[in-house]
């Protein structure tokens, strides 16, 4: 039995893979944001991380060369090797936000999407409070609060993001709790617990994922923008959106001091969402061609 389910398991990733194969441009996106990733994962590897902060005056300003791939800046340091330690804090700082707001709406858009009532209505319009502020406003206000560093960014930024996950979890919960599936379960004496672990999650998996591509996005440059501010990563430490900051005063003697970290963000956001709209198509059980 065990194996029949495995086997048929696999035939479905087989499938989802198939599919997603046909999606140039979630093949683009994969391509692009498994280069981002290895380069997060072995930038010290690739360049030390003393050369993205160990000041040079003598070769500030510098443009890009056979030396210093992306140029230099203002003080000297490389700005290569700036952009490829940034992409550690940048993409941890996505990733990890968009795993902890998935954690907290998971639990609560399953618990009120499967049990309903008055818990249903007081949860969601505790939802509906935090919605009702700006996302980016609610964050400056955590981050003000709490200090400057990436443990309060990311809590600030996954705070204003559950809302999101709760609605589109509860809904996707809401179209499955009444099916015969779930009531023959019910009847045969398994747990609530089981049902949504067992027979509800696995079938609102394929929302899930592409949710969560589509926020990562979203929260990159969420965390972005705060660096930028001066409320996220603070100097010397190396980030995409303080990269940015830094590179306002140099814009016209030296424009590729925001070019490269701008690319950066462009292109790690562009892919998470052509992967995201693949994903979607790839998991759409109506789609068999």
């Amino acid at each position: 039995m065990n194996d029949t389910i495995q086997f048929k398991r696999q035939g479905k990733l087989k499938e989802i893979w198939r599919r997603l194969k046909k999606s140039k441009t979630a093949m683009f996106g994969l391509v692009v944001l498994s280069i981002f990733i290895f380069s997060a994962v072995f930038a010290e590897f690739i360049t030390p991380y003393n050369t993205a902060i160990k000041q040079n005056i003598r070769q500030r300003m510098q443009g890009p060369s056979t030396d210093h791939w992306f140029g230099t800046d203002g003080f000297g340091r490389d700005v290569f090797a700036r952009v490829l330690h940034g992409s550690r804090r940048s993409l941890s700082i996505g990733f990890l936000a968009t795993l902890a707001s998935l954690s907290v709406g998971l639990l609560f858009g399953a618990a009120v999407g499967y049990y309903g009532g008055k818990f249903d209505a007081i949860v969601m319009r505790f939802m509906d409070i935090l919605s009702a502020i700006p996302a980016t406003l609610m964050a400056l206000a955590i981050v003000a609060a709490l200090g400057s560093n990436m443990t309060n960014l990311i809590i600030a930024i996954a705070i204003a993001r559950i809302p999101a996950f709760v609605r589109i979890i509860r809904a996707a919960i809401l179209g499955v709790v009444d099916l015969e599936y779930i009531e023959a379960a019910k009847a045969g004496g398994a747990g609530d617990l089981r049902i949504i672990i067992k027979h509800i999650l696995p079938n609102i998996i394929g929302t899930l994922i592409v949710q969560t591509t589509m926020t990562t996005a979203q929260l990159i440059m969420r965390s972005a923008s705060l660096s930028f501010l001066g409320l996220g990563i603070q100097a010397p430490e190396p980030e995409w959106g303080s990269l940015l900051s830094e590179a306002r005063e140099f814009l016209r003697p030296a424009p590729y001091l925001m070019v490269f970290p701008g690319l950066a963000i462009v292109l790690s956001t562009l892919s998470l969402n052509l992967l995201g709209d693949g994903l979607r198509d790839a998991l759409d059980p109506r789609l068999k061609s």
